[in-house]
């Protein structure tokens, strides 16, 4: 017979069991990327400065993520929206420039995360940095694959190009001058962007095609073609060994199979052109990363576009985040953006 003290006991034990469980689950959803709605957005927020620093100092523990103290030489305008997609959801922009009067270049840009995960926010600490050299910098929100695959993503950047260029008299910002910058997911949007320049066929059809065009592309460790023999075989590779359709099949609205002219479509070494935006890779060591950067730099030399192509000490993919290869990170695109400009 069981008493109401065993009663009690066992229910308590139940009930550690379920939180216990519970907790796993979490834990486990957060590592694969967890999915929650934000004002009635759906978010995965897996991708974080600290979800990243905990990954990367279990093989590099005595990195630091960078910080950037604020700048009385600096303004900052941020939460500004720049579009609704549906009337009422807003998509926003920050923007820092020198608290100056000057007419300055823009960089447009874009966080990683996959086309999953992250905000914007993970620009702010290279957007700081570089509008201290002298631009204005403009972090910008855009729709996510839990909201909305490609090519919604493509779309908004392409708005919020077209956005800057007819808001350049209000933020001091000289419109025949504005680059898009991004890091991984961010980077391979960044290029498409710039590479697709005056192309209808890429942008959304509340866009003149030629007010969203740029005048230079910085491209931190992103991709430029999905449509590689090894991009094709990872992703096979990856959905066999799963089960789950790898994040670049989810936004580009399934697998190779699939959606074949999405994976072509946001392949932008496919849609090279006399019109392509120059463009600066800025890499660390891992090939993966820089999938069809050889091949679109040798046809940007054939065509006489400016290229240039860093190469970082790094063998960690977001090194961007930490001090080591900040500095570097921003003094590349500074003097690549300068020279770009100054013949402009």
């Amino acid at each position: 017979m069981i008493n109401f003290v065993d009663k009690q006991k066992s229910g308590y034990s139940m009930i550690k069991k379920l939180i216990t469980i519970l907790l796993t689950c979490a834990a486990i959803l957060h590592a694969h990327g967890e999915t929650v709605v934000i004002d009635g957005v759906p978010r995965d927020t897996s991708f974080t400065f600290h979800s990243t620093a905990l990954k990367v100092r279990k093989t590099y523990p005595d990195v630091k993520l960078v910080t950037v103290n604020p700048d009385d030489s600096l303004r900052a305008i941020e939460d500004v929206v720049y579009y609704r997609p549906d009337g009422r959801r807003e998509l926003h922009v920050d923007l820092y420039r020198p608290a100056s009067d000057s007419i300055l270049p823009a960089v447009l840009m874009i966080h990683g995360g996959g086309w999953n995960s992250g905000d914007r926010t993970l620009q702010r600490p290279l957007a700081r940095a570089l509008a201290a050299q002298g631009f204005v910098t403009i972090p910008v929100e855009y729709r996510l694959t839990p909201e909305a695959p490609y090519p919604a993503g493509l779309h908004d950047v392409k708005r919020a190009v077209q956005w800057v260029r007819s808001h350049a008299a209000q933020y001091g910002i000289d419109p025949s001058r504005i680059a898009v910058s991004g890091c991984s997911a961010g980077g391979q949007l960044a290029a498409l962007v710039g590479v697709t320049n005056g192309s209808r066929r890429h942008a959304p059809a509340d866009v003149n095609a030629d007010s969203a065009m740029v005048q230079a592309v910085v491209n931190i460790d992103g991709i430029v073609t999905f449509v590689s023999e090894y991009n094709l075989d990872d992703v096979a590779r990856r959905y066999a060994q799963k089960g789950v359709k790898p994040v670049n099949a989810q936004w580009l609205g399934g697998l190779p199979e699939e959606a074949p002219e999405n994976w072509r479509e946001a392949s932008s070494l496919l849609w090279i052109t006399d019109n392509s935006a120059p463009v600066c890779f800025i890499n660390s060591r891992l090939p993966r990363y820089h999938d069809g950067r050889d091949i679109l730099v040798a046809e940007y030399h054939r065509r006489q576009i400016p290229v240039a192509v860093i190469s970082l000490d790094s063998n960690i993919h977001p090194f961007w985040f930490f001090d080591r290869w900040f500095t570097p990170t921003v003094t590349a695109a500074a003097a690549f953006l300068q020279s770009i400009f100054s013949s402009k």
